[in-house]
């Protein structure tokens, strides 16, 4: 079939017109007087605001929660916080002697909150811990700290999620479900949150008068405990199986995890059994694996090893020691080199580095890298164990 088409005058005029137009422009730009660029853009401005680089801010008060636990509370330095999503943390930078790092610490608090400046952390003890035992022992009320902005992905995503949401918390890891809890109380997210809270005992559960007050004053807020070392009226008894979450989930459900890596290893395999899409499994980072001698593929021969790290930083060069045993983004930082980092888990990136030569370890579980990195030869430290000498070019940090 042959195609008749006619072409009018208007076309040809459209050609010439826009052959014409950038002689045009060149003629209207010469015509109009210059003025001077502004020296902030709207645009610019309101990105400060919402994702600062660094964040100022004072300890206002510190709170006894249940033994071992403190609950902090951060107050703008200038009257204003970044606003967050109920389930996001943020990273503190922190020094302790020579020792350059940063730690990161759900909010805990009201999103409203951080209208007012304030954003809530809880801190647990790990007596084998280096920062915490540092935490709790020398920060003092007035004391200054520099932060990030709020970052991660543990929230509610109406688009993502259904809208009934089992949030499976151990231990501290209650802390961005309290977040969750105030911003369904407050209306600010609109789904049905039930936290199923695993404890030893009823006495080590943290926030738990704010959450019975929250859940007594919101329909939409319900509250589970689960103790696996006592048995009490009003309370699950055992371990958050595949039965106990199938029993307050029913049918339709997204799974929110936070807790320590133990209590991850084993919600694994019960979540399997329920046969969710993978997308309504969610979970917060759990920070640097401790042991990467249980995990698969690691090279046996290097356990205990020590290894030379030559990293480069800005054209500076620093040569430390390595082990095997831990990544390399804690030997960077045990050598006063401020290292960029933020989840400690090998997803987010903010470490990411170029490994100029060596072979590392990176667990399975761990390893967020992007195809492209792997392709040409990017790290991320925090989830890199050294299985030989290595060299390392490290970006700057700018909390310190």
């Amino acid at each position: 079939m042959s195609l008749n088409i006619k072409i009018g005058m208007i076309a040809p005029l459209d050609m010439i017109k826009f052959a014409k137009m950038p002689k045009v422009r060149e003629e209207r730009i010469a015509a109009t007087p210059a003025k001077p660029l502004p020296k902030t853009y709207a645009s610019n401005a309101k990105a400060e605001i919402y994702h600062p680089r660094r964040q100022n801010v004072v300890i206002d008060a510190i709170n006894d929660n249940v033994p071992g636990v403190k609950e902090i509370v951060l107050k703008a330095k200038d009257g204003r916080l970044a606003p967050f999503r109920a389930g996001q943390y943020i990273s503190i930078g922190i020094r302790i002697g020579d020792v350059k790092t940063c730690r990161s610490y759900s909010i805990s608090s009201a999103p409203e909150l951080a209208k007012e400046g304030i954003y809530k952390i809880a801190v647990k003890e790990d007596p084998s811990g280096f920062v915490s035992p540092y935490i709790h022992k020398e920060w003092k009320v007035g004391q200054e700290l520099t932060i990030s902005s709020p970052e991660g992905f543990l929230y509610y995503e109406p688009l993502r999620d259904c809208r009934k949401v089992l949030a499976l918390a151990g231990g501290i890891g209650i802390t961005p479900f309290m977040a969750m809890a105030h911003a369904v109380a407050s209306g600010r997210e609109d789904c049905d949150l039930t936290v199923i809270f695993g404890a030893r005992t009823a006495d080590a559960i943290p926030y738990k008068n704010e959450l019975d007050e929250l859940a007594a004053a919101c329909d939409k807020v319900h509250v589970v405990y689960v103790l696996s070392d006592e048995e009490k009226e009003g309370y699950e008894h055992g371990f958050i199986s595949a039965e106990l979450i199938k029993k307050y989930g029913g049918d339709d459900y997204s799974v929110f995890m936070c807790g320590p890596q133990a209590m991850y290893k084993f919600l694994e395999c019960e979540t399997a059994k329920l046969g969710l899409d993978q997308k309504h499994v969610r979970r917060e980072l759990f920070g640097t694996i401790k042991a990467p001698w249980e995990c698969p593929g690691y090279p046996t021969d290097s356990r205990g090893k020590t290894y030379k790290c030559t990293v480069k930083q800005c054209g500076e060069v620093y040569e430390l020691e390595a082990s095997a045993d831990e990544s390399l983004l804690a030997a960077i930082e045990r050598a006063g080199i401020a290292a960029p980092s933020r989840c400690r888990s090998g997803e987010c990136g903010w470490c990411r580095s170029k490994l100029k030569s060596g072979t590392v370890y990176i667990p399975e579980v761990t390893d967020g890298r992007r195809f492209s990195d792997i392709q040409y030869g990017y790290i991320h430290p925090c989830a890199s164990f050294p299985t030989s000498d290595v060299v390392i070019d490290v970006p700057a940090e700018y909390l310190f």
